[in-house]
């Protein structure tokens, strides 16, 4: 059973449909005691860092997000719920993260002259930063599907699982253990972030 975590922010039945149909039992929820018990879990998220700290702590799941983690459950961070995983937001202010992964998220300031819109709304590529079980099957150069203004910039190359250009090369996919962030929107992203999906359901 994967424990999809609602605390308040986010579009979560379609990512909730594009899980089962990767195959996933998925339970959306804000009980402790259900996330706990998880084999997987997933932390979504659309809008703003802060309203996302917020949600989890009024919730009292920032301690449950940290005990999955330390205990080993896998876990997937999607779009704003990947930010949170880092230390800070500079999203309208300062705002602490959960400082799983040191870093910061920034907002997008591209230059005049790249002529590049902010928000970043559409497709892009992801760039294989290093061999993940979580990017299997995956050609080199695909395409997600991406909505968001604020990048991670994150302290540790390690971390980095893929990277995309938007006016700079920032971290598309990161992860450590079995931690895992994708800053786009797999369920928006057909057949890729079904394959990616896929692989988190089935992957140890």
């Amino acid at each position: 059973m994967i424990a999809l975590i609602d605390y308040g922010i986010g579009n979560l039945r379609s990512v909730e449909k594009a899980l089962a149909a990767a195959g996933a039992e998925v339970c959306l929820t804000e009980d402790p005691a259900v996330i706990l018990r998880a084999e997987k879990v997933v932390l979504p998220g659309v809008g703003a860092f802060g309203d996302g700290m917020n949600g989890l702590r009024q919730r009292k799941l920032v301690d449950v997000v940290y005990e999955v983690v330390q205990g080993g459950t896998p876990l997937l961070g999607i779009c704003v719920g990947m930010q949170l995983l880092f230390e800070a937001s500079d999203e309208m202010g300062e705002h602490p993260g959960l400082g799983l992964l040191p870093g910061r998220v920034k907002l997008f300031t591209p230059h005049p002259s790249q002529r590049l819109k902010v928000p970043q709304t559409g497709w892009n590529e992801l760039r294989q930063e290093q061999d993940t079980p979580l990017l299997a099957g995956l050609t080199p150069g695909s395409y997600a599907y991406f909505n968001h203004s604020f990048y991670c910039a994150a302290a540790d190359p390690g971390d980095i699982l893929a990277s995309t250009d938007y006016g700079l090369r920032y971290a598309s996919v990161v992860g450590r253990g079995r931690m895992y962030g994708v800053q786009f929107h797999p369920e928006k992203s057909q057949a890729v972030g079904l394959q990616i999906l896929r692989n988190f359901v089935e992957g140890g």
